[in-house]
């Protein structure tokens, strides 16, 4: 078999039009293909990392986007004090859009000295640490964004009212946090003409090793049931799965745009398969006379359906990948956000759907080639 693979591809070649539009069609199917499972891999890789994660989110009860969310900022010491609790974490939240969006840029107000022990994983790739702690108008922009807006250290950057200086830009291991902008805390409570000093969005609960989550979120939500004001504690990635509530079942429907792509691109092989088979009658039926068997025929058609697949495939993955690699895309909502993440797995599952949908697309084509008369196929000279 291997002896005739250039055979093939000549035959592929001989109609050069009709394998450049089927190869380009299954290359933009594959592409949508991949774009839709970079989603659910941002989401997965979300879901995961945060699992694994000892920490706690405390919002206000029966509130949903950030900007309706006001806890005392003074709950922090308080709830330092509970046992298996290792820090708190005040944040003040700004986004310019809670609604789902593709363009949601995120403003984190921490206190400079704590978001290291936050997030431990952040590496300055630009500018500095000193710098950010040093001017509180600074901020640290992750690299998804820096790469989306165009953004440099030294920069200003600005969302309405809302202007900060670019003091340094992270990379972090998990994707979607370099999709945030961490600023000071005071600085983001006294923006946008309002004071906030002393209120806080939410607050980040970093836990002991062996601690109890439940308990805890239990014990915090307990306390303030009858306080100044009420809390709802959970752990972090329930809280972004429950804020991406709405934005997931959107994303688990646009499974079925990549299922349609994988139909499209077996109809696509398939039609041109068929095709193809039906123009040289003549010559499998002369393959038949030197020798050939039907199972040898049935294979070559077969894999000429694959070689098709396989170049639409490979051509529209590997521009997928390039494209999701250099476009730092990311959806949020209700200022969380899902990078669109390019990975191995993805590009191995592309290739592998590609293949099957040429093994699919050429089945029946290749059974109707084998099982043709040799008699009747050599009449038709």
């Amino acid at each position: 078999m291997v002896k005739l693979i250039p055979y093939i591809f000549k035959t592929l070649w001989r109609h050069r039009s009709r394998t450049i539009l089927t190869v380009s069609g299954s290359a933009v199917a594959l592409f949508v293909f991949c774009f839709v499972g970079s989603v659910q891999e941002g989401m997965n890789d979300l879901q995961n990392r945060q699992a694994g994660k000892r920490s706690l989110i405390t919002f206000q009860a029966n509130k949903f986007c950030p900007a309706t969310s006001h806890l005392p900022q003074d709950y922090e010491s308080e709830i330092k004090k509970i046992s298996g609790v290792r820090e708190v974490i005040p944040v003040q939240v700004f986004t310019n859009n809670c609604r789902a969006s593709l363009d949601v840029v995120v403003f984190y107000g921490v206190p400079p000295e704590k978001l290291r022990v936050a997030r431990p994983s952040f590496k300055i790739r630009e500018g500095s640490w000193d710098e950010f702690q040093m001017n509180q108008d600074s901020a640290v922009v992750g690299a998804a964004v820096a790469n989306r807006r165009g953004v440099s250290v030294g920069d200003k950057f600005s969302i309405g009212s809302l202007s900060v200086v670019v003091a340094g830009i992270f990379n972090a291991e998990d994707p979607a946090e370099e999709n945030y902008i961490y600023s000071h805390l005071d600085f983001l409570q006294r923006s946008k003409g309002m004071n906030l000093v002393g209120t806080v969005t939410q607050l980040e609960v970093l836990l002991e090793e062996n601690a109890d989550a439940d308990g805890i979120c239990r014990a915090i939500d307990d306390r303030y049931l009858t306080g100044p004001v009420e809390t709802d504690t959970r752990p972090k990635g329930v809280f972004q799965a429950k804020s991406l509530g709405d934005l997931t079942e959107l994303i688990g429907m646009a499974h079925y745009l990549g299922l349609a792509c994988v139909g499209l691109v077996v109809a696509l092989v398939a039609t041109t398969t068929v095709m193809s088979v039906q123009d040289r009658i003549k010559e499998h039926s002369v393959l038949q006379t030197l020798g050939y068997s039907g199972l040898r025929v049935f294979q070559l058609v077969l894999a000429e359906s694959v070689a098709l697949s396989m170049m639409g495939g490979a051509l529209g993955v590997m521009v997928a990948m390039l494209v999701l690699k250099l476009s730092s895309l990311s959806v949020g909502a209700e200022a969380v956000t899902i990078a669109f993440t390019p990975s191995i797995n993805l590009a191995l599952t592309g290739l592998i759907v590609a293949l099957l949908t040429g093994i699919l697309a050429g089945i029946f084509p290749a059974f109707q080639a084998a099982r043709a008369e040799i008699v009747e196929g050599l009449r038709q000279v």
